[in-house]
């Protein structure tokens, strides 16, 4: 009975750990806005609303337009801190006297003090952190602003053999960081929000157990 327990709980455990991310509402991709189309004016040359422009050019523009975004995100960063104090102190009262003689009890001279304190403090600290990102994703314009700037926003998945990965990826765009080939650098956009996840057995590999992780928190005393 004990064996046929531990085979289920290692089969749940299988099951859940390549069972993929639910999907964000944040990321969710954004159809184009239908517009309805004026009335047909018949005999007029020019009809407003279907003018062509001989000058257009393939960027994204409008609400569920698509943008490709070339992920190049390189950060490094470095800290350092060292403290040292120290302090000493000292106190010598000699034997006082009264009437010309020593003040004493049975031969000790009671009132003789002396004090002697130490302390010293020694702290350092140094933290360092490098984080590298490269690649592309597709991702669609869902709103448009006053200014002419274009809110994006996607998601990239991908179902390995043992697991399952997302790219997920938002952020404001200026229409003149759009290159000729409609794909715009991530560090030119703004308030960009790049998430990078996985599930599955290599993810779990590289997690340490709740216990190892309790150890190294900073609810661990000791």
């Amino acid at each position: 009975m004990k064996i046929l327990f531990i085979i289920v709980s290692m089969l749940l455990t299988a099951c859940a750990a390549n069972k993929p991310q639910p999907v964000s509402p944040d990321f969710v991709p954004v159809r184009p806005i239908i517009s309805t189309p004026p009335p047909i004016e018949n005999g007029g040359i020019y009809q407003n609303g279907y003018g062509v422009s001989f000058f257009s050019d393939v960027s994204a523009k409008r609400v569920g337009d698509i943008i490709t975004v070339v992920l190049s995100e390189n950060t490094n960063a470095r800290k350092s801190a060292s403290t040292n104090t120290g302090k000493d102190s000292q106190i010598d009262m000699a034997t006082p006297t009264l009437l010309g003689g020593p003040v004493s009890a049975a031969g000790i001279n009671f009132l003789a003090n002396s004090l002697d304190a130490s302390r010293s403090f020694s702290g350092s600290g140094d933290s360092s952190q490098s984080n590298s990102l490269n690649g592309r994703i597709t991702v669609t314009v869902s709103d448009v602003l006053p200014n002419g700037h274009l809110i994006v926003q996607g998601e990239k998945r991908m179902s390995l053999n043992q697991g399952n990965e997302h790219i997920r990826f938002s952020g404001i765009v200026r229409p003149a960081d759009i290159r000729s080939d409609n794909t715009v650098v991530s560090t030119s956009v703004a308030n960009a929000q790049i998430i990078y996840g996985g599930t599955g057995m290599l993810a779990q590999a590289n997690t340490q157990g709740w216990f190892t992780q309790f150890l190294s928190s900073e609810w661990w005393p000791f």
